[in-house]
């Protein structure tokens, strides 16, 4: 038996079926509608994605990136938490931080028209927009955390060196009344810091 992380009711079951709903779904060519589906909850599974972005299962790293693109496919967030789903079971893992970890991006185009287009360690595409914004959180001594959302409230934390590049990128422009260093994506300024917090 698993040990209990964020619930009471743990399921021994194996991914097997969730990996064959996930395959299935492929076939068709496009992301399973996991947004449609509400099964019934069937517990926690020993399944958990760290920070940088790998998944493990029963305290060992899953070491196929196909299977590990596969489950991408049937994850599902809710509030703060997160499930793999079928149309007929749903189960609950583990997220350190976000499911997806934004590894490199390219840019179209330049100025207030540029377009960011991201790529994720599953083989996700992106581009930042206003419907799938970059957001930025700070630690209590500052430390950045850069985030894209992906689809359906999923989010790829964008690695250091992305983050790099994102400030190289970056521009002033007045937003809400301040002058904010950021970048543009799609038309869409996304705030960074302060310009008065700039150091020089």
């Amino acid at each position: 038996m698993a040990k209990a992380h964020r619930r009471q009711n743990i399921v021994t079951m194996t991914p097997e079926s969730l990996l064959a709903a996930a395959t299935n779904a492929q076939k068709q060519g496009k992301l399973p509608p996991v947004d449609q589906w509400n099964p019934p909850f069937c517990g926690d599974i020993d399944m958990e994605i760290r920070r940088d972005g790998t998944w493990f299962y029963n305290g060992t790293p899953i070491g196929r990136p196909r299977m590990v693109r596969l489950f991408s496919t049937i994850l599902k967030r809710e509030g703060d938490k997160y499930f793999l789903v079928t149309p007929v079971e749903k189960v609950g893992i583990r997220v350190e931080d976000a499911p997806f970890v934004a590894q490199d991006f390219i840019v179209r185009g330049e100025g207030a028209a540029q377009e960011v287009q991201f790529t994720t360690n599953v083989g996700d595409t992106i581009s930042a927009s206003a419907q799938s914004p970059i957001r930025l959180t700070r630690s209590a001594d500052g430390e950045p955390s850069p985030y894209v959302l992906v689809r359906r409230g999923l989010e790829a934390l964008i690695d250091r060196k992305s983050f790099y590049r994102l400030v190289d990128l970056g521009v002033a422009h007045n937003t809400g009344g301040a002058d904010w260093f950021g970048v543009w994506s799609c038309g869409t300024f996304f705030p960074f810091i302060p310009v008065s917090e700039l150091t020089t």
